[in-house]
């Protein structure tokens, strides 16, 4: 079925949007702000080749957020009827009212809001939805694809998914903006060995458009290939050693990077880089640039949650990491200016990352390693953002004499983010596959905990 055939327009999201800020408005509140989206999506999982599960949703809904004073509140429904938003502005009334006071509340500077043209994004793919069928074969070709490598002996499944989604957004004081996006989305998870000696990995890819998705044949031939890999693990020893982030993984540096730049947890005093904006914590050779306006970008937008324009920009600059990514709350807080960063649920986001290549191969990168490992999956979240402390569960590939010597896993690798930013070097092999573009990453200061 055609995802497209039954998704409410742009125009008529933006007409709902409008009509609960203006309902807001006569009702006595002093701002609003309305979000209204409408997705239909559809995915098929196919194990061991019989169809598994197939999920078919539809889903709209309305978020109103409205202002008394310093006050305020904000509801959500799924009913957009005249009956149902009279009712829900009824009730963020009474909720504003007797809600703490917010010196730092309200809607973004009106100068500062999203107008005229705003750059193509590219992200709808306008040919019709695939049909059930079309998402079944391409999961059971996905499957058949990673099943077919020598050494896997079982799956989880392959599956297949698509999506199209829209979304409006309205404020009291100017901004009425839709936007809309299409995904295409195919994965891949496999068991490789027997008994007490089995190995699971998987691979995945999504994109805005169905002629950027990588093959079935890619895409569970990787699967397949990594899992048969990671056969026969050996264990490390304790102690401190070099350390190599595959680009799989190694982007995760840059979201606990983000989440402590985010003007939020500088306000209520919650990040390790507290007193350090505008500091110098990379090498130099480390430049992270912040792209919303990538063409079919899975992570672009041409405005932010709160209706300002998004840019370009570079989170760490030769080494140097960026001011605070600011919504208009923190801002305030803060005393600045937003940064065009709002998430829209009361925190901040960025678009497509992409860290530029080092001028070394991966080889030359662990040439000199005597004994360390490349890390290629991470597991668990043991990160503080408030001491920078990073201790986190691992597997990936022992590294002898400067070459790779074979599987490891069941490991722990800890260290401190201001010491590992401060010793990060950079392969040039940058994985272009998904939203954020990573090479290799090395640093030389971290532990394992090991057998």
């Amino acid at each position: 079925m055609d995802a497209a055939e039954t998704l409410p327009e742009p125009d008529f999201l933006l007409d709902r949007a409008a009509d609960a800020v203006a309902r807001a408005r006569r009702a006595g509140a002093d701002a609003a702000h309305a979000s209204v989206h409408a997705s239909r999506s559809a995915s098929v999982n196919v194990r061991l080749g019989a169809l598994e599960d197939v999920d078919h949703s539809e889903g709209s809904g309305l978020s109103l957020r409205l202002f008394i004073g310093t006050r305020s509140a904000t509801l959500s429904t799924a009913d957009t009827s005249v009956v149902a938003l009279d009712k829900l502005v009824e009730r963020a009334m009474a909720m504003a009212r007797h809600a703490p006071e917010n010196p730092w509340g309200g809607l973004a500077p009106q100068e500062l809001l999203a107008t005229g043209e705003l750059p193509e994004l590219d992200l709808i793919d306008k040919g019709p939805g695939p049909a059930p069928e079309a998402l079944h074969e391409l999961a059971r070709a996905v499957e058949d694809a990673s099943l077919s490598v020598a050494g896997v002996t079982n799956s989880e499944g392959g599956t297949a998914a698509y999506s199209r989604s829209s979304h409006a957004m309205v404020t009291s004081h100017g901004f009425a903006r839709a936007a809309s996006t299409t995904g295409f989305s195919l994965s891949a998870s496999v068991i490789a060995g027997q008994g007490d000696s089995m190995q699971r990995d998987y691979d995945w890819h999504s994109a805005r458009h169905a002629s950027d998705l990588e093959s079935a044949e890619h895409i569970g031939q990787s699967a397949g290939k990594r899992a048969v890999a990671r056969l026969n693990p050996g264990t490390l020893p304790s102690g401190a050693m070099p350390i190599l982030f595959d680009p799989r993984v190694s982007g995760s540096l840059f979201g606990h990077l983000i989440g402590a730049l985010a003007g939020g947890a500088i306000a209520k005093g919650r990040s390790f880089l507290i007193g350090r904006e505008g500091a110098m914590l990379f090498p130099e050779a480390i430049t992270l640039w912040d792209d919303p306006h990538r063409p079919r970008g899975t992570r672009s937008r041409s405005f932010d949650g709160e209706g300002l324009p998004t840019r370009g920009s570079a989170l760490i600059d030769h080494g140097i990491i960026a001011p605070w990514l600011c919504d208009a709350a923190s801002a305030r807080q803060l005393g600045r200016a937003p940064t065009g960063h709002a998430s829209g649920g009361g925190g901040v986001t960025t678009g497509n990352l992409a860290l530029e290549p080092g001028a070394v191969t991966r080889a030359s990168l662990m040439a000199d390693i005597r004994h360390g490992v490349l890390v290629t999956e991470l597991i668990g979240q043991g990160v503080d953002i408030l001491t920078g402390d990073y201790s986190r569960g691992a597997s990936g590939w022992l590294i002898v004499d400067g070459a790779i010597a074979g599987p490891v896993s069941g490991f722990t690798i800890a260290g401190n983010l201001m010491a590992m930013f401060a010793d990060l070097a950079a392969a040039d092999d940058v994985d272009r596959r998904y939203s954020a573009h990573m090479p290799t990453l090395r640093t030389d200061v971290m532990t394992v905990a090991g057998d």
